[in-house]
């Protein structure tokens, strides 16, 4: 039988000090550890985190490889992209629901940006995320992410349960009806995301 892929977290460390975000790393490791593993017994990361001195000022990636158990833990400056436009593409069969160290079907997807600064994954006519972040629409009143996302992020979650977000289906037909479209990510908190005009969005 195939072994899983293994799977990776990656978690905000600025000045020094964890994301608030911890616990919903935690408890999605610890879901797909259950799910493709079958591992029943959770960990917990303060057991296996501990930032070294390397680690100074700034913001920094703690990046988490696992399967069953924790394979690697490593650490590196966090350089945050430039996103001024994406590029609307089609990717039926992607499959991307775990956090799979292996991204080539996404970089993949990201090398058909063209002109543009990455791409915004559709799939079966609806709009998920882009190659690196999960995504948010303003229509005016409120901001909506997609109610299928190809990875449900920890930073994602944190925004629901706070109802800052809240979730629908968004067909790539129905991108006109909105105003603006935010990214945010692990290392992107809601507040620093990049916004663009919908203006900014193309299609293929």
């Amino acid at each position: 039988m195939n072994q899983p892929q293994l799977c990776f977290e990656t978690i905000c460390v600025h000045q020094r000090k964890f994301s608030e975000r911890l616990p919903y790393h935690e408890a999605r490791m610890n879901r797909t550890r259950q799910l493709l593993w079958r591992a029943q017994e959770p960990l917990a990361l303060k057991d296996y985190l501990e930032i070294p001195h390397s680690v100074n000022d700034g913001k920094h990636k703690c990046r988490i490889t696992y399967g069953a158990e924790i394979v690697n833990i490593e650490w590196e400056k966090y350089q945050p992209r430039t996103i001024g436009s994406l590029r609307v593409v089609k990717a039926d069969g992607l499959d991307y629901a775990h956090k799979y160290k292996d991204r080539q079907a996404l970089n993949s997807l990201y090398d058909q940006r063209g002109s543009c600064d990455d791409v915004l994954i559709m799939r079966q006519g609806f709009i998920t995320d882009t190659s690196y972040a999960n995504i948010a629409l303003f229509d005016g009143a409120g901001w909506y992410t997609p109610e299928h996302p190809l990875l449900a992020g920890t930073q994602r979650a944190y925004l629901l349960d706070q109802e800052i977000i809240k979730p629908r289906a968004i067909r790539a037909d129905d991108i006109p009806a909105y105003v603006h479209l935010r990214l945010f990510n692990a290392m992107l908190p809601w507040e620093e995301g990049p916004t663009l005009e919908i203006e900014r969005l193309f299609f293929e």
